[in-house]
C-alpha cells in the first residue's frame, strides 16, 4: 500500500528592516537564501529581494492602509498552506514582525496548524529612523523611556492613551521619547487630543520619511507646527513621528546607511 508523504515545514516570520538591504540581521540574509517560498508585503524594497534565493516562488500580499491585496485572515491561511508543500516558508515583514507588523497573529495562527514557526526580529521604523537622523531615543537627564504607539484607527478613532501619553512628555514627569507609527493622516487628530490632555504643542517634534533607506527626509519642529504641516510636506512614503525633548539633540548624523565594505 502506497503512503503520501505530507511535507510539513518551518514558517519563518522575517522582519526585513525598514529598507536597506544591510541593515537584515544575517540569520534573516541565510534564511532569504535559502527560502523555498517567500510570502512579501509592500514595505519590503527590492534590493533586499534580489538577495533572495532566485528559485523561491514570490508571493505578494500587499499591504497599505485600507487597501490589502489579502486580508489579514487569509495571509494566515495562505502560510498554513505554503508549510505543507515547502520546507522553509519565509515571511518577510517591513520592520519587526512583532511592532505593528500583526506578525503575533501569523504565529499564533501557524502554531494553532501545529506548524513550527521562528521569529527572526529586525529594526523597526522607530530604530531605524532615529539612528539616521541622529535623535537618541532614550538620553541621560532628558528621556529616560520610550513608547512605541500606532497611529492607525480602529473604527475611526484613534487607539490611543491621550492622558498617559500626554503625561509622559510633559517637562518634570522624567522624560519620554513617543514614537508614533503611520500617523500622517492622523497627526491633527494626536495632537489635538494630547492637547486636550494639557501638553504644551510647542514640544519637540521630528517626523521622519523612508527612514533608514537612502531616501529618508526629515521635518523637524514642535509638534503644533508638525501637525500644520505634514499633510502638504510628505510625498506618501512610510512615515514616522517622534515626538520629545530628544528631537532637539543634533548628534553626529549619518545621512545616509553606507555598505561596510569587507
Amino acid at each position: 500500500m502506497h503512503h503520501s508523504t505530507i511535507l510539513t515545514g518551518i514558517v519563518h516570520l522575517v522582519g526585513a528592516g525598514p529598507g536597506s538591504a544591510d541593515l537584515l540581521t544575517l540569520r534573516a540574509l541565510r534564511l532569504l537564501e535559502r527560502a523555498d517560498v517567500i510570502v512579501h508585503d509592500r514595505l519590503v524594497s527590492e534590493e533586499i529581494l534580489a538577495l533572495a534565493n532566485p528559485a523561491a516562488e514570490r508571493i505578494y500580499v500587499g499591504k497599505r492602509r485600507s487597501e490589502h491585496c489579502l486580508p489579514q485572515e487569509q495571509i494566515n491561511e495562505l502560510l498554513v498552506r505554503l508549510a505543507h508543500s515547502h520546507a522553509c516558508v519565509v515571511r518577510l515583514k517591513g520592520g519587526d514582525p512583532f511592532i505593528f507588523g500583526r506578525g503575533g497573529e501569523e504565529a499564533e495562527a501557524v502554531a494553532a496548524a501545529g506548524i513550527e514557526v521562528q521569529i527572526v526580529p529586525g529594526v523597526t521604523a522607530a530604530l531605524g529612523c532615529a539612528a539616521q537622523a541622529g535623535i537618541p531615543l532614550t538620553h541621560r537627564g532628558i528621556a529616560r523611556s520610550v513608547t512605541f504607539v500606532t497611529g492607525h484607527t480602529k473604527d475611526g478613532q484613534l487607539d490611543v492613551d491621550f492622558p498617559g501619553l500626554a503625561r509622559s512628555l510633559m517637562v518634570g514627569h522624567g522624560g519620554s521619547t513617543v514614537a508614533v507609527y503611520m500617523g500622517i493622516a492622523t497627526m491633527p487628530a494626536l495632537a489635538a487630543g494630547l492637547a486636550a490632555e494639557g501638553l504644551d504643542l510647542s514640544v519637540s517634534a521630528a517626523l521622519i520619511e523612508r527612514g533608514g533607506t537612502p531616501r529618508q527626509r526629515e521635518l523637524r519642529g514642535s509638534l503644533g507646527e508638525l501637525a500644520a504641516r505634514a499633510q502638504a510636506w510628505t510625498d506618501g512614503g512610510p512615515a514616522l513621528l517622534i515626538i520629545g525633548e530628544v528631537t532637539a539633540a543634533h548628534l553626529a548624523r549619518a545621512h545616509q546607511f553606507a555598505a561596510v565594505a569587507v
